[in-house]
């Protein structure tokens, strides 16, 4: 039976998929943001009439990914090898979509997957991988989600992720008002220093709606390839003020709803300076949100990657 999804698109059997998380199980995952992305991509798909469902990375390779139509593997860490099986009826399609870490892909990978995916525009070759940026979850990240200026004065979440991120260094050299949530920071604050190791996900929203600025940084090799941080879908999607280090196709993707800065005392000039004129007005951001909001939803990926499906297993 055919059916129609909320998209209008006239659309096949629902298939099934498990999308392969690189977080691991339990509450240790929790702490992981790539466990709270393929929650919202499974509510993405499963609103366009799919069957959807988290698999960490341990059940990557588990046979019941033999009953599966698709397997989307988000690409981290970690190598996922599909598994193709022995018998004929089995015609699992298996996806990956690289959302972080692209140097650690190895050279005979992207061959082992159906199809492949990349959350950067100018990264891989053309050919075998298809542009799929980052997203945001619009239904709750939204401008809604906080009363503006009614947080912290400068917000940072992020762990340490084993070294004094250069963005927080910076935001301490200038005496910036910062606030920090994320795991690790002892190493290099005072107790002090930090709000608390954990910011749960479902308080984020209105961390960042809230907040005076909020920071972003990245890998140095992912802002080199273009993979754009998914904090940042996020807070401007909440019509946040976002300051972020440089990164490839940033200013394409979010014009000038996100300042970048190199250096201590540039990012002293954003801090400091009038808001309104550094930052655009409230119309202004409010403005940004909604398109992140209609280019960048985990929807608009869903729709995507269910065209994609689709099309792998029509029959020749």
């Amino acid at each position: 039976m055919k059916f129609k999804s909320m998209f209008g698109r006239k659309a096949a059997e629902p298939l099934r998929w498990s999308v392969v998380t690189p977080s691991p199980k339990g509450e240790a995952g929790l702490l992981w943001g790539d466990t709270w992305f393929a929650t919202d991509l499974i509510e993405a798909l499963q609103r366009q009439g799919q069957i959807a469902a988290v698999v960490h990375r341990g059940g990557a390779e588990a046979p019941a990914r033999e009953r599966d139509d698709v397997v989307l593997v988000l690409r981290g860490l970690r190598r996922v090898r599909p598994v193709r099986a022995a018998s004929a009826d089995s015609s699992t399609t298996w996806m990956m979509w690289i959302i972080s870490h692209p140097e650690l892909i190895e050279p005979d990978e992207l061959a082992e997957y159906d199809a492949v995916f990349a959350a950067s525009e100018t990264w891989g070759d053309p050919a075998i991988i298809t542009p799929l940026l980052q997203a945001t979850n619009p239904q709750r990240f939204s401008p809604q989600a906080g009363v503006p200026d009614s947080g912290d004065e400068v917000l940072f979440v992020g762990s340490t992720r084993g070294s004094f991120r250069p963005i927080v260094k910076d935001a301490f050299e200038i005496d910036a008002n910062i606030t920090i949530y994320g795991v690790g920071w002892e190493t290099f604050l005072a107790p002090d220093q930090i709000r608390a190791d954990f910011l749960p996900n479902i308080d984020l929203p209105a961390a960042y709606a809230s907040a005076g600025v909020v920071l972003n940084d990245h890998w140095p090799q992912m802002a080199a390839d273009g993979f754009l941080s998914n904090r940042l879908f996020d807070a401007v999607a909440t019509g946040a003020r976002v300051i972020s280090d440089p990164a490839q196709g940033l200013e394409r993707v979010f014009g000038n709803s996100v300042r970048t800065y190199e250096g201590s005392e540039q990012l002293r000039e954003l801090l400091a300076g009038e808001r309104d004129e550094v930052f655009g007005n409230r119309a202004t951001r409010l403005a940004a949100a909604a398109q992140v909001a209609h280019l960048h939803s985990f929807d608009e990926r869903a729709r995507v990657l269910i065209e994609h499906a689709e099309a792998l297993r029509a029959p020749a």
